[in-house]
């Protein structure tokens, strides 16, 4: 990586963070009431994507799931806006933002994460199951003051399972 691809990483890096805090803080969880600590596990059926052929440093990209409940009733989607700020042949780093929109309101959380996967993805053979973790940054309604993790598996092209750990949300 030279120092520009490097300079440019740590800005994006940087800006992503103040971002984060910023929604953090307008959502903030001293605005919530008293919520005990939770886990919700969905499961995700991908309805649409723009993922290029070969990610491109620079170039977003998106994902959209439908998401179900441990029953398969449906319960919300889920969005992800993809940013590649490196691309390597083994895999590429990217910076991604998520909204979870359910019945009970929204989640919003953010993330960087290394994707392992080569330049050319979505392998319609043989996909390799990954995951990353994201910070939960807020959330409206039964959300308001959100606060904790969502990690995504996903175990194929099509489909992932998001377990979404939220702290007691105590002031």
């Amino acid at each position: 990586m030279t120092d520009l691809d490097r300079r440019s990483v740590l800005q994006l890096t940087s800006a992503a963070a103040v971002a984060g805090g910023l929604v953090a803080g307008a959502g903030g969880a001293a605005h919530a009431a008293r919520r005990a600590a939770r886990r919700i596990v969905l499961t995700g059926r991908r309805t649409g994507a723009n993922i290029p052929d070969v990610l491109t440093a620079g170039v977003p990209y998106f994902v959209r799931y439908e998401l179900s409940d441990e029953q398969g009733a449906v319960v919300g989607t889920e969005n992800a806006h993809c940013l590649p700020v490196a691309v390597e042949l083994d895999g590429s780093f990217v910076l991604a933002t998520l909204v979870l929109s359910l019945d009970d309101g929204l989640i919003t959380a953010a993330t960087a994460f290394r994707r392992p996967l080569p330049a050319v993805t979505e392998s319609p053979v043989d996909p390799r199951p990954w995951s990353h973790v994201f910070a939960v940054t807020g959330g409206t309604g039964a959300h308001a003051g959100a606060s904790g993790s969502i990690t995504i598996d996903h175990r194929t092209r099509d489909e992932d399972v998001l377990t979404i750990d939220l702290a007691d949300t105590a002031p």
